[in-house]
């Protein structure tokens, strides 16, 4: 019997960037009724902000509820009636800068700059660094469209892990590459989170849209993690339907 579900945010409880629809949230608060439920994904707390924790109904149990920014290296919790946070694990500023300098170094190399952008294309997220292809403000149509096999990003990838030895670098979102310390993947976050929350990994399933070799999300499946992989927010709410009906 699982006691936690552990979900990715964007492609899959939203789309990029975009507040959970009605119903996700209305599910979410319905699966919060019989089991855990945790929300890992490379945006920094004010994304989980504007996409999750103010968009749930007023009767969702968020003490069951578990928010970890950053790839799980930063962890919300609900008490008090606000939201606050248990740890954030940062980077120290000269590896903030390698990381920006090799991010600039890696695009020219690899000659992926496009035309138009909307915002800045890299954000320090303190315990994450994150690159936006198209920039942080893209449109939605835009970004679905810029790399939609994953096949631009997966060169930049290969270019920066020559470049940054030692680091984690994955694809996450619709255009973004996720850069955290050495070891930190979603496998970690989720290690840190059974820590804290003394669930066994054997008791969480993990739901995400990018479960394959390379995608941010792969690395709770390699870890051995009972895995779901949706193509978008309307397949999770299935999922998150069937769960509850087992649950219950």
């Amino acid at each position: 019997m699982k006691e936690l579900v552990a979900f990715d945010l964007d492609g899959t409880l939203a789309e990029s960037k975009q507040p959970l629809g009605v119903l996700v949230a209305e599910f979410l608060a319905e699966l919060l009724s019989v089991a855990h439920v945790a929300v890992i994904s490379g945006g920094d707390w004010p994304q989980f902000e504007k996409q999750v924790a103010s968009r749930l109904p007023n009767y969702a149990d968020r003490s069951r509820l578990w928010l970890m920014p950053t790839t799980g290296t930063k962890l919300y919790r609900h008490d008090a009636g606000v939201w606050s946070p248990v740890y954030a694990e940062l980077f120290d500023d000269e590896t903030k800068g390698k990381i920006l300098r090799e991010f600039d170094a890696a695009l020219q190399a690899t000659g992926f700059v496009p035309e138009q952008t909307w915002g800045n294309r890299i954000e320090d997220r303190g315990s994450q660094i994150t690159f936006s292809a198209l920039g942080q403000q893209a449109p939605i149509d835009a970004k679905e469209h810029w790399d939609p096999d994953f096949s631009k990003r997966k060169i930049i990838q290969a270019e920066l892990r020559g470049r940054l030895p030692g680091l984690s670098i994955n694809m996450g979102g619709a255009t973004s590459i996720d850069i955290t310390r050495a070891g930190v993947d979603k496998a970690y976050g989720l290690t840190k989170l059974s820590n804290e929350s003394g669930i066994p990994i054997s008791g969480m399933i993990f739901i995400g849209d990018a479960i394959f070799p390379g995608g941010n999300d792969y690395p709770a499946k390699a870890m051995g993690m009972d895995t779901v992989r949706v193509r978008d927010p309307q397949e999770t709410l299935a999922v998150i339907a069937g769960i509850v009906a087992c649950l219950k």
